[in-house]
């Protein structure tokens, strides 16, 4: 085997859920040599996003020289990362992204439309615009949304660390890691608001009111039941 992209120059591992989190490749890699990771990086502490091209001469390589840096996530603590990276049936790249760390999301990352904190993603990296190095899907349910991030595709996760789109459906399914007592099992749908940090799971976590109805999670189950949920695939 031969070392394919060596990113330890870049990528934060100081924190035991730092380090390069998720790896995507482009549908039309085999045309293209596009291939997208997010991780952990310091100076300012942040998530990055960031597309890479191989060396279409030398496929057994990446070109380390090609990155193109698409979005950052500011961190204040080192834990609640996410991340999945992957593409939908719909050529969109979607990633998801923990609430930010510490506990009990202190500054309410995932119910804030403003920033991109507690969510998950939704890019057009097939296109630019808007002085982005990506375009905004055109049909995003906050795109044309003041004051929100235009990027979001749904909201009020702690921190989804895998998600997988059914292969027979296109859903997507993602498992959220809860606080301390309910792990759950979301169905993401657009502009879904799951609920985080006003209760994780179906319970109570934080007293306050929702602006829209939050999304109860197909299934959750008891740290009496087994520890944080990991994700999966959907498979029959």
């Amino acid at each position: 085997a031969t070392v394919y992209l060596d990113l330890r120059d870049t990528v934060r591992t100081e924190h035991n859920e730092e380090g390069l989190l998720a790896l995507a490749f482009h549908p039309r890699f085999a045309s293209n040599g596009w291939f997208f990771v997010f991780y952990s990086a310091s100076g300012p502490r942040r998530g990055v996003l960031a597309r890479f091209r191989a060396d279409l001469e030398h496929p057994e390589r990446a070109l380390r020289a090609s990155e193109t840096v698409l979005l950052e996530a500011p961190k204040h603590w080192g834990n609640h990362n996410g991340a999945t990276l992957l593409f939908g049936p719909d050529g969109n790249l979607y990633l998801s992204l923990g609430d930010g760390g510490s506990a009990g999301d202190p500054l309410n990352a995932a119910q804030n439309l403003g920033s991109v904190l507690g969510k998950i993603l939704r890019l057009d990296v097939d296109h630019e615009a808007g002085g982005r190095p990506y375009a905004i899907p055109a049909d995003n349910p906050f795109a044309d949304v003041p004051g929100a991030r235009p990027e979001i595709w749904a909201y009020g996760l702690r921190n989804v660390w895998r998600m997988s789109f059914d292969r027979a459906t296109g859903e997507l399914w993602a498992g959220d890691v809860g606080q301390n007592r309910w792990e759950e099992i979301d169905r993401i749908v657009r502009g879904g608001n799951y609920g985080w940090r006003l209760r994780e799971g179906r319970h109570e976590f934080k007293s306050g009111r929702a602006t829209v109805p939050l999304l109860d999670p197909v299934l959750e189950y008891g740290r009496d039941q087994g520890a944080c949920v990991v994700g999966g695939y959907v498979y029959r």
